[in-house]
């Protein structure tokens, strides 16, 4: 989906009805030795849940031990201002980072919300709203850099902001740039340059400036493959490919693609393609030490179309269930 329901429509769905999850049992899934939690952006009951990665079905309700660790920004006297109540509607992001030795949650939700959280205590780091309360910008996706600024893309908002977020866990100085469809961002500390990927095309951005007044350059642009004449890729998740520094995951609406930096070009020639390139792909990631991706697709029957309660595991293929879940994206918790 490239955007969100706005607050209205929101607000009279919930009027006319409650969400009902169809749960079914999936495969019986025994996770290899070493396998990482899963941690899922949970719309249905809006948190970032982490989850343990030996149960197949994980039942929070009936089994706390099931979740290591949640975040919910709601009732939180430290993301007060933030208006969490209005701006925390739909959890879009949510990525697992280590900065300066201390590992921090990064995550963005659609209705203004965008925040990186340190782990385990929940103290804020950095926190911002775009527009609370409403889809106008739809932060989609976050990322922390070396200097300790965060970039956010924002899919209605056709913007990637870098914020000056070092200043301090209040700072609301920003540099911006215009991106149709802003979905993802990943910081490529090899090349230092920030990538963005948006509803056409996958973009470079060079950042300049200063620590306290940071700037963003566009220094390069590759086209997404185009599955019908006409009609727009739409880019969805990015996100490097873990053990190969070379690559990164690109879902657009069709299918899964690897991109391949060196050599420019969008590739499918990675392990398991046949399962896991397919179409509305949310999420996607792999575990370079048991070989596995994991990934999540919407399915029917939920309290929203982008919903689904499974996180897809590949190579070989299983799942994970949530019970009355509605799970958006889904990423191994590997901290780097």
């Amino acid at each position: 989906m490239a955007a969100f329901p706005s607050r209205r429509g929101v607000l009279l769905g919930a009027a006319g009805a409650g969400i009902a999850a169809v749960v079914s049992p999936g495969v019986a899934y025994a996770a290899p030795s070493g396998t990482p939690a899963v941690m899922v952006t949970e719309q249905a009951s809006k948190r970032i849940l982490v989850l343990d990665p030996q149960r197949a079905v994980w039942d929070p309700a009936a089994d706390p031990a099931s979740v290591r660790w949640e975040f919910s920004p709601v009732g939180d006297p430290r993301y007060r201002d933030l208006v969490p109540e209005e701006s925390w509607v739909y959890p879009a992001e949510a990525k697992v980072r280590v900065h300066r030795g201390r590992t921090y949650l990064l995550t963005t939700a659609s209705f203004g919300f965008a925040a990186v959280v340190s782990y385990p205590s929940g103290r804020r780091y950095w926190g911002a709203t775009l527009g609370p309360g409403d889809d106008l910008f739809n932060p989609h996706s976050i990322e922390i850099l070396p200097d300790g600024n965060v970039a956010v893309a924002c899919s209605t908002g056709a913007l990637v902001r870098l914020y000056a977020a070092s200043l301090g866990p209040h700072s609301e100085r920003f540099a911006e740039v215009t991106l149709k469809g802003a979905h993802g961002l990943h910081w490529d500390g090899r090349r230092e340059v920030l990538w963005a990927l948006g509803d056409d095309e996958l973009v470079a951005y060079r950042v300049g400036g200063s620590r306290v007044r940071p700037a963003l350059t566009r220094i390069s642009a590759v086209g997404l493959p185009v599955a019908k004449p006409g009609k727009s890729p739409g880019g969805h998740d990015l996100f490097p490919v873990a053990g190969r520094p070379g690559r990164l995951w690109v879902t657009t609406s069709a299918t899964v693609f690897q991109y391949d930096i060196g050599g420019g070009v969008f590739v499918q020639d990675f392990a398991g393609a046949a399962e896991i390139a397919r179409p509305g792909v949310k999420a996607i990631g792999n575990d370079p030490r048991t070989g596995q991706a994991l990934s999540t697709v919407p399915e029917s029957g939920l309290g929203e179309t982008w919903w689904t309660t499974k996180a897809s595991v590949h190579r070989p293929p299983a799942s994970y269930t949530l019970v009355n879940g509605g799970i958006y994206k889904a990423r191994w918790w590997l901290p780097r």
